[in-house]
């Protein structure tokens, strides 16, 4: 009973902050759809273009890397073979839960049409960000809620999974690929994601895990019931 309590008072935050994050994103999209840029775009990008170094391109490229497709399929490969054994309904859930990651970048770009600091199309939300953050949310929630995996190992791995993010989203406005709101917009439209896909997930296992104990407490009856007739036509 404790535990059921803990998970719903879990799912009752994770909802809350979805909630908060989808309003967020909301709000950067309403602004985006008049293509228009606030202050905070021209001067993140100002300061950001202060620091670029011809050695730091390769590095930022190769970070930039981990939102795109071809760099993120191998990780949720291998994210699922690790998950199979530990955790069957995430390793079966993560690859669903991309796949309609892609889909929901692809509606909110071709929705919102707002360009690239280059002038590219589609630049709000950025997809990468959006991306990195649902991936890196699943896991990091996995990571947290396993009970095999000691603590400083947890940390560690909700601390890289912060830092990937970070590195994905500085990344992308280095690059001159995104404005600092596309960054904003992808981080909170994959939040509200994450945390509500999470909340569905385990929704639905508990579902099963409440029918099959019923399905056994049920058998039990049938069991006891079974035991005393005998016991009854003896008399």
């Amino acid at each position: 009973m404790q535990r059921g309590g803990r998970r719903k008072g879990l799912a009752g935050v994770f909802l809350a902050v979805s909630a908060l994050s989808l309003t967020a994103f909301l709000l950067l999209a309403l602004s985006a759809t008049g293509r228009q840029l606030s202050d905070l775009d021209r001067t993140t990008r100002a300061l950001v273009q202060q620091t670029r170094l011809p050695l730091l391109d390769p590095a930022m490229t190769g970070v930039s890397v981990l939102g795109e497709s071809y760099g993120l399929i191998p990780l949720i490969v291998l994210a699922v073979a690790i998950l199979w054994r530990p955790s069957r309904r995430w390793a079966i859930a993560l690859p669903l839960v991309m796949a309609g990651t892609g889909v929901l970048q692809l509606v909110a770009k071709w929705a919102i049409d707002r360009p690239r600091p280059n002038l590219a199309p589609w630049g709000f939300p950025s997809g990468h960000v959006l991306s990195v953050v649902v991936f890196v949310g699943l896991i990091v929630y996995v990571l947290a809620s396993s009970s095999t995996v000691p603590r400083s190992r947890r940390r560690l791995g909700c601390a890289c999974g912060a830092a990937t993010v970070l590195a994905v989203a500085f990344s992308r406005v280095y690059l001159e690929m995104h404005w600092a709101s596309d960054v904003a917009g992808g981080f909170t439209l994959g939040l509200a994601y994450v945390l509500s896909t999470i909340c569905l997930v385990e929704a639905l296992a508990s579902g099963r895990g409440a029918g099959s104990e019923a399905q056994v407490e049920l058998a039990d009856d049938e069991g006891s019931v079974a035991d005393v007739e005998p016991v009854v036509v003896s008399v």
